[in-house]
């Protein structure tokens, strides 16, 4: 009994000996699109406009170098502030624009055409220009500093752009503290002498009032002296006056009783008696003597000098007191000298410090085209090589991408052609009989 033929089954799986055999019948396939593409590579690494880059960079300066501005103590600069600051101009567009603008030689290279100044910056901006900073993230420790880097294609001086926009960037950020300086020392000029000013204003204004005061209270003065010696004089006058009329009427009682010589009331009764011997006689008495006792001839003599007098005031002291009060107040000698000070800036509160700042600020001077804000650490110079095109990367990517479009190409004729890639199996089936 013959046995029948075992089905055959069709696996998943490739047959890799199958599959070199077929692709290598297409081995001059794949050769010929591998050398195509790795021609074509080369083609383009020698062709290709090569790319340059350059960078230089800065780092802080010592402390000490910032020390002259430092000490001028109108404004602070450190050395990371300082860096800080040229980093930032070098980052600005004015400043790479008024650079290139100076320069138009160095950006005849770098334009296209009939490119605009300002298109063709903001297309560096873009691809040609990198500032460097430090990675904080990254590296915490690391030193601070400021690069510039520069990628140009051949051609162009990126050396003299690159080194030329460090030099602008420290030169306007120099220019720009020397502004921030002057402003400031004016304005501190300002405020000193605005201050100087008023201390002025408010001098001459307390010395006009103390003067103005002064002469008020002299002028009081003297019209209160003036009205005391006025009713002083006329007093003395009225007292003379009554003077005058009490003389008068002793004249009369005196002449009356004949009295003509001085005498006493006790002395008066004994005229008309005899006396013998020589008599002392004393009085005691606690009443005033009347006025005519004086007798005629003393009593007319006084009203006579009464008349004749033409001022009273030597009978009061007073008078001669006012008098020397008026003539002092006549030269207020406290006024002579305020309004005769030669110098009045000598009285002035605080002005020797206020003068003693304002010297120091006229005579501040710093050498700004000395002023060093940054440290060359690397100065731009000429590339030894492209950056671009990378030939040997190019061509190992030409040689990977040509075998693989080669290998694939072959695989498409294989399969067109219909050869068997896959593994076929065959299955044996036993048939039992009884």
């Amino acid at each position: 009994m013959n046995a029948p033929l075992p089905p055959t089954r069709r696996s998943d799986e490739i047959d890799l000996i199958a599959l070199c055999g077929s692709l290598w019948a297409y081995k001059f396939l794949i050769l010929g699109v591998t050398f195509f593409i790795v021609a074509c590579s080369a083609l383009y690494a020698t062709l290709a406009t090569p790319v340059y880059q350059v960078e230089s960079v800065l780092r802080p300066i010592a402390l000490k170098d910032l020390d002259g501005l430092n000490e001028t103590k109108l404004m602070e600069l450190s050395p990371a502030k300082a860096l800080s600051q040229v980093g930032v101009a070098l980052e600005s567009y004015s400043v790479r624009l008024q650079f290139f603008r100076d320069n138009p030689e160095l950006a005849a290279a770098l334009r296209v055409g009939d490119e605009p100044l300002e298109q063709m910056l903001e297309r560096l901006n873009r691809d040609g220009f990198t500032v460097l900073r430090p990675d904080l993230k990254k590296v915490p420790a690391s030193s601070p500093f400021v690069g510039l880097r520069f990628l140009f294609p051949a051609g162009v001086d990126g050396v003299a752009i690159v080194n030329g926009l460090i030099e602008a960037a420290v030169q306007r950020e120099r220019q720009r503290i020397q502004d921030d300086f002057n402003v400031l020392l004016a304005n501190r000029l300002t405020r000193v002498e605005r201050q100087i000013a008023v201390q002025r204003a408010a001098y001459d204004t307390s010395k006009e009032a103390k003067i103005a005061a002064l002469l008020e209270a002299d002028s009081l003065r003297t019209i209160q002296l003036t009205d005391e010696l006025k009713a002083l004089r006329q007093q003395l006058q009225v007292r003379r006056q009554n003077r005058i009329k009490q003389l008068n009427e002793a004249i009369q009682i005196a002449e009356r009783l004949h009295i003509s010589k001085p005498t006493t009331p006790s002395a008066l009764g004994d005229n008309n008696r005899e006396i013998q011997g020589s008599i002392f006689r004393t009085e005691v008495t606690n009443q005033q003597i009347p006025l005519y006792f004086m007798g005629v001839e003393a009593l007319e003599a006084e009203r006579s000098a009464l008349i004749a007098r033409q001022s009273d005031d030597f009978s009061e002291p007073r008078v001669s007191e006012i008098q020397k009060q008026l003539a002092l107040l006549s030269h207020n000698r406290e006024v002579e000298v305020l309004r005769g000070r030669a110098n009045d800036e000598l009285f002035l509160a605080n002005l020797a410090a206020l003068t003693e700042q304002r010297a120091r600020l006229e005579h501040l001077s710093v050498d700004f085209s000395q002023l060093q804000l940054v440290q060359l650490d690397q100065s731009a110079t000429e590339p030894s090589a492209p950056v671009r095109p990378r030939k040997m990367l190019i061509m190992a990517l030409g040689l990977f991408l040509g075998l693989a479009l080669g290998v694939g190409a072959a695989l498409v004729a294989v399969v067109r052609r219909g050869q068997p890639i896959v593994r076929e199996e065959r299955a044996l089936v036993l048939n039992y009989s009884s």
